[in-house]
């Protein structure tokens, strides 16, 4: 099993590698988004993982199906989506709305630790995908906060740098369902 590395590693200090196009369908490009999804799928509070957060230098993450159905179930509450992980490999923002949100994050390499981060209310990224293909994707609200706390793991940051009102909140504190925040 694939471990997720905690805060005090220096790789998720490290800005993370371009993938190069012709490595991004190899044996070794596959498996590092296998273990990632391995990962990322035993947590149940985890919407998203960086591949540094797996000890893996490269600039690729992928965002959990979980969050489509968190976004879904706000505008249809019991429609489950059908979707997949997105995996986003070089990925780059490419517009970011002037407009900001402070929202709760959490991260899974800082474990039950939260705090308060700004960021841009809607964002706009390009990346390419497992099979080579660039795309590009934009999102608001979640999906927003998740493109920016992902390509902030790839440029060597934690959530922790940029938080304010950090506050410890492990599983055992919550009382009901636990409420998705941002934990990647």
């Amino acid at each position: 099993m694939v471990k997720i590395l905690n805060r005090d590693n220096p790789i998720l200090r490290r800005t993370a590698k371009q993938v190069l196009p012709k490595d991004i369908q190899s044996p070794r490009i596959k498996k590092v988004i296998r273990d990632m999804k391995a990962a990322l799928d035993v947590e149940e509070d985890g919407v998203a993982i960086a591949a540094p957060q797996i000890g893996v230098s490269l600039r690729i993450f992928l965002i959990s199906p979980k969050v489509f159905d968190i976004i879904e179930s706000e505008k249809a509450p019991k429609k489950k989506s059908i979707a997949r992980h997105i995996v986003c490999i070089n990925p780059t923002i490419i517009k970011s709305s002037r407009e900001k949100m402070t929202v709760e994050e959490g991260c899974l390499s800082v474990r039950y630790l939260y705090g308060n981060v700004k960021r841009a209310e809607k964002v706009r990224i390009r990346a390419t995908d497992e099979k080579g293909k660039i795309f590009e994707l934009g999102g608001s609200g979640l999906l927003a906060q998740i493109f920016q706390h992902e390509t902030d793991h790839l440029d060597g940051m934690l959530f922790i740098d940029k938080a304010t009102d950090l506050h410890d909140m492990p599983p055992e504190t919550i009382s009901g369902p636990r409420k998705f925040k941002q934990n990647d």
